[in-house]
């Protein structure tokens, strides 16, 4: 199973949260696919930088090389993705949201999330 993390995942896992990610750790430490970052989730965390609401624990211009350095796949921005996550017909209005929802859908990946809102989206989400 291939995973797309979402934002609050990466950064918990950068700052070695492990009462956060719970037990959801094992899909991260011990992977049966590849794992995904998406370029929607450092626009997210570099704007949450930017405005004063996050720390990230990993400097913005190391983002790309700390990525790399965990073993993660970087995922680019589509613009099937962008379009698809603008056609998405519910209320939720978070762009990062509907970006990576559509990611996971299109891509085939699985969201390891424990945002609840994704049950909306025609996703597939995981977290345990």
């Amino acid at each position: 199973m291939n995973l797309l993390l979402d934002s609050h995942v990466l950064i918990w896992w950068w700052a070695n949260d492990r009462t956060r990610l719970g037990k959801a750790i094992r899909h991260i430490t011990a992977p049966s696919g590849d794992i995904f970052v998406s370029a929607a989730t450092a626009w997210e965390i570099a704007t949450k930088h930017r405005l004063g609401k996050l720390q990230p624990g990993v400097a913005m211009d190391a983002f790309a090389d700390a990525v790399e350095a965990e073993g993660f796949l970087p995922l680019d921005v589509k613009l099937g993705h962008a379009l698809r996550a603008g056609r998405y017909a519910l209320t939720h209005g978070d762009p990062f949201d509907r970006l990576l929802a559509a990611q996971a859908e299109l891509e085939g990946l699985t969201l390891l999330t424990r945002d609840p809102v994704f049950a909306a989206f025609p996703c597939t989400t995981l977290w345990d």
